[in-house]
């Protein structure tokens, strides 16, 4: 059995439960000493030659190829780099271009809402009768027919947890002519995806979360292999194209997935993401999910003997839910600011959603159960009715 519980690899602050993982996750000890030797010894030291001395230029490579083992994508299918916002407008734009005769983007309720403004932005440059088409995520299979042009899902539904059988939507997709776009953004590290298995033409995802790469953490992007040297990127930048240091004054796309590079890599977050992804090279995605499933049961079970007035607004069902545990509270925002202050961290989505994501790398049924436990004093003994907690700050 892989080791999943590495709870001394991380920081955690004393006194606190950390149950927000699914929005950043918490910085592995080893990242700062790398990056502390990545400034001063790589940057400092070797200056612009880091660039080939120190593996600068390959390292959107490399750590693609760490995150691809844990989201069941093929060998050099996966590169690192720019924003997830910007990796949705990539994968969109080029899968459009797949289906040129197609004019409908079909998405859901429950999309990421930056997704979506990706995708209206896309629709507004083209201006050529283009259509972002939303549906409730329970009428996805039937709104697919043989007018979609793409398909564009996030895989787990970012506020209640829900998932969508990427199978079976991928599979209907094809049925119909239509292109496949996955956001793994709440799935990387936390279920077991198989990429390579779907048969999808994209996926895209961010590093922050349960992967622990630290706020601002570069993207990754996934193309199917058979296409990726056929797909034309709509963000031609400089290190995507095929020999970047010859200065064409025209853009020739790379070769394969290195194609959808873009811009010069984020080498800081990169490293300390690279080091934050050391930790999964023995981690089975099966056990761990089996473990993440467990703590999210006793939770519900403790939550719902010991807080009844919380609702449970994600799936009963853990085969059709995330690594995250949803409740729905009306002062769910204050709620949420008590709670945290006695240090058990979760986050708040409007308008009534208080968010638990759950993470055996450094959760145990122990930590479950005292979280449960504050919880119930606060919700038991109105402790969040007051004035304090109901001041929004700019991040819920």
């Amino acid at each position: 059995m892989s080791n999943i519980l590495k709870k001394e690899a991380f920081i955690i602050p004393e006194g606190v439960i950390y149950l927000d993982g699914n929005s950043l996750g918490p910085m592995p000890k080893a990242v700062a000493a790398r990056v502390q030797s990545m400034l001063t010894d790589e940057w400092g030291e070797m200056l612009i030659r880091g660039w080939n001395f120190a593996g600068w230029m390959d390292q959107p490579m490399r750590v693609g190829a760490q995150v691809a083992r844990i989201i069941g994508a093929a060998e050099g299918s996966v590169v690192m780099g720019d924003t997830l916002s910007l990796k949705v407008f990539q994968a969109l734009a080029a899968a459009i271009k797949m289906n040129p005769e197609r004019r409908v983007i079909l998405s859901d309720t429950g999309n990421f809402p930056s997704d979506l403004y990706m995708a209206e932005g896309l629709v507004g440059l083209m201006e050529q009768g283009y259509e972002l088409r939303t549906v409730a995520p329970e009428e996805v299979v039937d709104a697919v027919d043989d007018s979609i042009a793409v398909v564009m899902l996030t895989q787990v539904d970012y506020r209640t947890g829900r998932t969508h059988d990427m199978n079976a939507i991928t599979e209907l997709a094809h049925r119909h002519g239509a292109v496949m776009l996955w956001d793994l953004a709440h799935s990387a590290g936390a279920i077991e995806v198989d990429l390579e298995g779907s048969n999808c033409e994209f996926a895209i995802g961010c590093t922050y979360k349960y992967l622990n790469g630290g706020p601002g953490a570069p993207a990754f992007i996934y193309v199917r292999p058979d296409l990726a040297d056929t797909i034309k990127p709509a963000l031609s930048g400089w290190l995507g194209h095929r020999q970047p240091f010859a200065f064409d004054l025209n853009y020739k796309a790379g070769a394969g997935i290195e194609r959808m590079r873009v811009g010069t890599p984020p080498v800081i977050q990169l490293t300390a993401l690279e080091v934050a992804m050391d930790l999964w090279a023995d981690v089975d995605m099966a056990e761990l999910r089996r473990q993440s499933v467990a703590l999210q049961e006793q939770f519900i079970t403790e939550i719902e003997r010991d807080v009844p007035q919380l609702t449970l607004a994600s799936p009963r069902d853990s085969a059709v839910r995330g690594s995250q545990v949803s409740l729905q509270f009306h002062e769910g925002f204050a709620a949420m600011q008590a709670i945290i202050e006695r240090g058990v961290i979760g986050d708040f989505r409007a308008p009534d959603i208080m968010r638990f994501g759950f993470t055996p790398m450094y959760l145990d049924a122990a930590d479950i159960s005292a979280a449960v436990k504050i919880i119930a004093d606060v919700m038991n003994n109105n402790l969040w009715d007051q004035d304090k907690y109901k001041v929004r700050s700019k991040v819920t």
